[in-house]
This record gives structure tokens, C-alpha cells and sequence, in this order.
């Protein structure tokens, strides 16, 4: 894939960078020094504040994606509006946040009467939102700038760093609990300001032309057409990825809403690899889509799947079989607050199995989502949330945790199905083949027999045994079947010259 996939892999550095970082803060950091209860008040801010942010956005990124090679093509950088209008339009959007905030300020705090401490420190998810919505405004230009390598570095990697920071100032009693609620509002400031630098530097991108320009008078009417719906689907589609979250502080309280965003958490690892692949395919694709080259974008479809499939497979089997040390562990070091974390076992079991069945889908999101065809997107994200949100309030309401789970589950297929259909019919667009098939099932077959190996009574040995079988034995599978040359070629690249010299050396 080119400059995707060298790209791609910088990119899934740096996030599985920021994953095990992050895994630090939540599975030890987290519940070493905080309570379940104040694990849930975190994560509540940041599913209100990533929500939010993108309604503030009132359709800009979506225009940035898909325009902005057009404004660049044939205005250059000196006389490109598009960084100001959308600027504009952002602030807009974060002041009628505001507006709406202030006027049923009453209302919020009557709807959080299960999680009173959120009511509290709901005034720090304001700026929360605004700084994540300036960040998020300046990642749609780096991306355009094929700069998602950055991007990614800053939000998955920088932004757990600063966590790592703030918990520790926390545990070792240098902050209270209101100072670190206070600093942690205000955590994408950093980034925010080196992202700007960045594309300053570029000489790419610029603040300083106000006057509209002649491509914005002639697209106007389109991009606002595929502002609206494209907004309106981007904002569903988080909807209905976030409002589990929504639905556990209120129904349920905080302490629950920390159990549940770990679940989240570990079966997000899956998600590594594709949110990487996504950043950097969405300017190849909309390119793609304005040179008609469907044979590019038939090849990254194909692509996306096979080298999808083939890690999420691996990182699937390597989670679930590693569930009973994770819970065992966390029950050891949060002592002090009683355990409690035994309800992860299946929750993070039938979350990780819905991740797995999204990257088996490749980046089907993206390729609807840069056509002329992008309304599609909207109407399968409305989809989405129309069947998710009854669905996981008629669930977690008699079910609990592992209900909300299972409608994950359950909404995330039918989502994906429906995109899969459309492509197939629409551009003949259908990029399975029989080892993809063959390797599905020797992964799951190969999963159930590591399973059954005995185990001893201790975690770490437990998690080498284990891992280290399914990882040698998913190798051979993967050596065997070849669903995913790219990866298995850059795994053998990676170990003959890279962790093989350090021996050499040695």
C-alpha cells in the first residue's frame, strides 16, 4: 500500500505506544489510587467531552477531509480560507454549547442524581471540549497534510503521558482530587499548541487569508449539503458509541461506569491498528474518489481487511485468553477498595468479539464516507443509533453491564452488515476470499486448545505461558494460510533486522 502502509505502521508505533501507557493508567495507576467511583467521574468527562466537541464542530471536519485537497489544488496555501471559515464555524458551535449549558444547567443536574459527583465537576467538561474541538479542527488539516503520524503521536501517546503525570500527582498526594479534576480539563492544551506549530511550520497551512475565495462561492451549496448530513451521521455514529456510557452514570452511578470503561478500554486495543490504518487512507481514498480510481480503492479495501483481520485476531485471542489474570490482578491491587472487578470477565469478552467483527470489515466507513455516495453514512449511522439506544437502555436496565454489552454486540454487526451490502451491490466491491475464511476459523480453533492448557497460580507466569504458545502457534497459522503478506512480511523485516541484531551486537 505505499505510503499507507509505511505510514500506517509509524502510526500503530505510536498508538500501541499510547496503549500500554494507557493500559498502565487504567489497569494499575487507576485503581491503585482512585476509587471506582472516581475512575467512572474521568471517563464520564471524556465520553461527554468527545461528544460534544463534535456537535461544536457543526459539520466542519467532514468538509475539511473531503475539500480541502481541492481548496489546496487550486488556491495554495496563501489564499486557502477554508482554515478560517471552519475556525469560525467551531466557535460558533462551542458558544451555542455554552448557550444550551447555562440555560438547562437545572435539567443537567437533575438527570445526574445517580452520579452526584459529576454534578459537581460537570463545569470542567466545558473546557474539556473546547480544547479537544481545537484539536480535533486541527487534525482534519494535518491529515489533509498527510501528517496523521503526528496526530496520532499526540493523541494516543502525548495525551497518556500527561494522565501518567497527573495520577501520580494525585497518588503521592502533591494534588487533590479538585486540582487534578481542574488540570485534566485542560490536558489537550499541550498538544493542541504543537499541532498548530506543525502546521505552521509546514508553510502548507495558514490563519491569515479572510477573503472568500472562488472555489468556496462555487462549492458552497455542496459542501454545506455534505456538512449537514455527513455532521449529522459523524455525531450519531458517536452517539451511538458513547451513550452506553451516558446511560451507566445515570442509571447505574459512577462506580459502574469505572467497571464498564475498563471492559472498553482492553477490547479497544483492537482498535490499534484501525484507527492508525483510518487517519492516514482517508486523504488516499478521497484522492482516489476524485481520480475514479476504483482499482486503488478496491486494493486498500482488500488490503484493510486482510491485515485488519489478521492482527485483530491475534490481539483478540491474546486478550481473552489473559481475561482471568487481568481480573485477578486488578482485584489483588485494588484491595483497599474491596476488588469488585470480577463482571469484566464477559464484558470484555463480548465488547472485544464486536471490535473483532468492526476490523473484519476494513475501512468500509471511509470509502462510503469520501464517495458521492457519503448520505449513505449518515443513514446507517442514524440507523446505528435509532436500533443502539433502546437497545442498550432495554438491556442495561434488565440485564446490567453484560446486557449493554451484548447490544453492542448486536447493533455493531448489523452496522457493518449493511455497509458491506451496499458496497458489494453499489461498486461490486466484496473483499473476502476463501483464506480469510479458512484463517477465521484454525485462529478460533487454535484459541480453544490454548485455553485448555493448565494453569499455576501465578499471573505473570500464566500470561508468558499463554501468550507466548497462541502467539508462536498463530505465527505458523499465519504462515501457513498467508491471509495478510504485508504484515507477515513486515513482522519478518521487523525481526531479522531489528530484534535479531540486537543479539548480533551483543
Amino acid at each position: 500500500m505505499g505510503i499507507i502502509q509505511k505510514q500506517g505502521m509509524k502510526s500503530s508505533l505510536f498508538i500501541m505506544i499510547g496503549f500500554v501507557i494507557g493500559a498502565f493508567n487504567l489497569l494499575v495507576l487507576f485503581p491503585l489510587f482512585f476509587s471506582k467511583s472516581d475512575q467512572g467521574l474521568v471517563r464520564a468527562m471524556i465520553d461527554i467531552g468527545a461528544t460534544l466537541s463534535i456537535f461544536c464542530t457543526l459539520g466542519t471536519l467532514p468538509v475539511v477531509y473531503k475539500f480541502y485537497p481541492f481548496y489546496n489544488q487550486y488556491l495554495g496555501p496563501k489564499k486557502n480560507e477554508l482554515p478560517f471559515i471552519t475556525l469560525m464555524v467551531n466557535l460558533i458551535g462551542f458558544g451555542l454549547l455554552l448557550f444550551i449549558g447555562w440555560q438547562e444547567k437545572d435539567f443537567i443536574i437533575r438527570k445526574l442524581g445517580k452520579s452526584p459527583d459529576l454534578a459537581v465537576y460537570f463545569n470542567y467538561v466545558y473546557p474539556y471540549t473546547f480544547l479537544f474541538l481545537l484539536f480535533l479542527w486541527l487534525e482534519g488539516f494535518a491529515m489533509g497534510l498527510r501528517k496523521g503520524v503526528i496526530t496520532n503521536f499526540l493523541k494516543e501517546t502525548v495525551i497518556r503521558i500527561l494522565t501518567t503525570l497527573l495520577i501520580l500527582a494525585f497518588g503521592f498526594k502533591f494534588i487533590t482530587l479538585p486540582t487534578f479534576i481542574t488540570l485534566f480539563s485542560g490536558i489537550y492544551l499541550i498538544p493542541v499548541l504543537i499541532l498548530l506549530a506543525t502546521l505552521i511550520q509546514t508553510k502548507e497551512w495558514s490563519l491569515r487569508n479572510f477573503k472568500i475565495s472562488s472555489v468556496t462561492r462555487r462549492l458552497r451549496g455542496r459542501m454545506i449539503n455534505f456538512a449537514l448530513f455527513v455532521f449529522a451521521g459523524q455525531f450519531f455514529n458517536l452517539l451511538a458509541r458513547t451513550n452506553d456510557t451516558f446511560l451507566i452514570f445515570g442509571l447505574r452511578g459512577l462506580s459502574d461506569t469505572g467497571i464498564f470503561a475498563i471492559a472498553t478500554y482492553v477490547s479497544a486495543i483492537l482498535e490499534i491498528p484501525q484507527r492508525s490504518l483510518n487517519s492516514i487512507t482517508i486523504p488516499v481514498l478521497a484522492e482516489s474518489w476524485k481520480n475514479k480510481d476504483m482499482a486503488n480503492i478496491k486494493h486498500i479495501y482488500h488490503k484493510s481487511v486482510s491485515n485488519l483481520l489478521a492482527i485483530g485476531l491475534l490481539l483478540f485471542g491474546l486478550i481473552w485468553l489473559n481475561i482471568g489474570n487481568l481480573v485477578a490482578f486488578l482485584n489483588w491491587i485494588s484491595h483497599k477498595q474491596g476488588g469488585g472487578y470480577d463482571a469484566l470477565t464477559k464484558l470484555i469478552f463480548i465488547l472485544g468479539l464486536a471490535k473483532l467483527i468492526d476490523l473484519g470489515t476494513g475501512v468500509n466507513s471511509q470509502i462510503i464516507g469520501t464517495s458521492n455516495y457519503w448520505k449513505f453514512d449518515f443513514f446507517t449511522n442514524l440507523s446505528y443509533i435509532i436500533i443502539s439506544l433502546p437497545l442498550n437502555y432495554y438491556l442495561i436496565k434488565n440485564y446490567g453491564l453484560e446486557g449493554l454489552a451484548f447490544s453492542n454486540l448486536v447493533a455493531l454487526t448489523l452496522y457493518n452488515s449493511v455497509r458491506f451490502g451496499f458496497l458489494n451491490i453499489k461498486f461490486k466491491l466484496q473483499p473476502y476470499t476463501w483464506r480469510h475464511g479458512l484463517f477465521l476459523i484454525t485462529s478460533i480453533a487454535l484459541m480453544l486448545l490454548v485455553h485448555l492448557l493448565p494453569t499455576v497460580n501465578n499471573i505473570v507466569l500464566n500470561i508468558l505461558i499463554q501468550s507466548f504458545t497462541f502467539g508462536i502457534a498463530f505465527y505458523g497459522l499465519a504462515f501457513w494460510i498467508n491471509p495478510a503478506p504485508e504484515v507477515l512480511s513486515l513482522f519478518n523485516s521487523f525481526f531479522n533486522n531489528k530484534f535479531l541484531n540486537l543479539f548480533k551486537k551483543k
